[in-house]
């Protein structure tokens, strides 16, 4: 990466709001778990880190929705957590049994939620 992009990314981050920087990182995920359905090969490391990438992501958001400092409605914050554990759910299921179909409601919430919190959707 040049300087120029270097210097670039550093800015965008420190100046990108937080529901921003919570959007690149769905999106980041979903583009993972979107590489690892379209080059399927079976099971293998891509989809690992991918599938853990995407947890650690979701186990933060849940942990967010639980905490008492939480500026959100109760109901987006059950409405969170509830997604999360659909979210464990789907990847239990496909580190036990891959198929890559079973990527697309990953990705697909990934994609929808990060789409949400960046005003698209």
């Amino acid at each position: 990466m040049s300087n120029a992009a270097s210097a670039y990314a550093r800015t965008s981050q420190t100046t990108a709001s937080p529901r921003e920087i919570e959007a690149q990182a769905l999106l980041k995920a979903a583009r993972q778990l979107q590489e690892v359905q379209s080059n399927w090969t079976g099971p293998d490391k891509n989809m690992h880190n991918a599938l853990l990438f995407n947890r650690r992501l979701w186990s933060i958001f849940m942990s967010a929705a639980e905490s008492d400092e939480n500026p959100q409605s109760l109901e987006i914050r059950q409405n969170i957590a509830n997604i999360g554990v659909f979210v464990m759910k789907q990847t239990v299921e496909m580190q036990t049994n891959p198929d890559p179909s079973k990527l697309k409601s990953l990705i697909d919430i990934n994609c929808n939620i990060a789409a949400g919190l960046s005003g698209r959707a």
